[in-house]
């Protein structure tokens, strides 16, 4: 199991828990070694170079465990336009990427990490599912110039890096990912959370990766809007989800400075705790919004989940 998901499942039976997702802890053109400006905090990373196409964010929920590819008692009334909207991420990019960059919940060191093998395997981060969850498939290509990229622009605005060409992408990037990209045919690199799990570093990180963007990376943040595994199946849940998720939509949409004055405070915001007893879930957003700059996001999904409310949020 990941770090703090045994205390939130105190009051759910084995079955709830394992559905709400209990988890355990092509060549890209030569890339250019410069171009960090938009790391400084007075950049602007929504400046196009060359008029080159810029690629968009995404921030997505990743649901519970292998729960599109197993039938985990969800209704299809749920499912099914929750994978309808997986299915059309791919589309967000107006041209093909060439790589994405994702940001999983499910995945934290000292300090922020990539993934560097060029085959990555699958990490099956979750426990206790029918034996066909651990034959799930993905054969995303990895892509080492990205994640020497990434540290690069993290390191030019002061954060100290990690590589590790062992580890897989796990179920917060295989999951959502086989859906929108069934083909695995756009290489991928995995980044991880900070330790801590400070609101405000993560815009930083965001900020720092903007760049990506024009360079042709995709980056997309892989968690969900409302992560308390002991609440799920409690209908005392229901007005909780709303109204954190009234809130986040909110704040999620406002311009740049807004935005980020209240993500970075969104703790205080109303049902946070209840909604997020530990925040590594909402992390992924704090993220992509940080990279969006100007951009304004634009709710992209709003639907539940087990009955609770999710929402996604595009930016660009």
């Amino acid at each position: 199991m990941t770090a703090g998901d045994d205390e939130g499942t105190q009051g759910l039976t084995r079955r709830e828990a394992l559905v709400a997702g209990i988890a355990g802890a092509a060549t890209l053109a030569a890339l250019p070694s410069g171009g960090c400006d938009a790391a400084r905090p007075d950049a602007d990373p929504s400046r196009k170079p060359g008029g080159s196409a810029r690629m968009p964010l995404a921030f997505l929920p990743h649901g519970g465990g292998p729960w599109p590819f197993v039938d985990l008692g969800v209704s299809r009334a749920e499912i099914d336009p929750f994978i309808a909207y997986l299915e059309s991420v791919r589309a967000l990019p107006r041209t093909r990427p060439a790589a994405l960059l994702v940001i999983s919940a499910h995945w934290e060191e000292a300090v922020p990490t990539v993934m560097t093998g060029e085959r990555p395997p699958l990490f099956y981060d979750y426990y206790g599912f029918p034996p066909e969850s651990y034959q799930i498939a993905w054969p995303a290509p990895g892509q080492p110039q990205v994640a020497a990229r990434v540290r690069e622009l993290l390191g030019a605005a002061g954060f100290g890096t990690a590589s590790d060409e062992e580890r897989g992408f796990d179920h917060g990037t295989f999951v959502p990912l086989k859906v929108t990209y069934p083909h695995a045919d756009v290489p991928v690199v995995q980044l991880s959370l900070k330790k801590g799990l400070d609101p405000a570093e993560h815009l930083a990180m965001g900020r720092a990766l903007a760049p990506l963007r024009d360079e042709g990376v995709f980056l997309v943040g892989s968690g969900m809007t409302f992560h308390n595994l002991r609440a799920f199946r409690d209908p005392r849940s229901v007005p909780v989800a709303e109204e954190f998720d009234a809130w986040l939509r909110a704040a999620a949409t406002q311009d740049r400075d807004e935005r980020h004055r209240r993500l970075a405070d969104w703790s205080h915001a109303p049902s946070a705790r209840l909604a997020h007893p530990r925040e590594e879930h909402l992390l992924p957003l704090m993220v992509i919004a940080g990279a969006a700059g100007p951009d304004r996001g634009t709710i992209a999904f709003n639907g539940t989940y087990m009955g609770l409310r999710l929402s996604a949020y595009h930016y660009g």
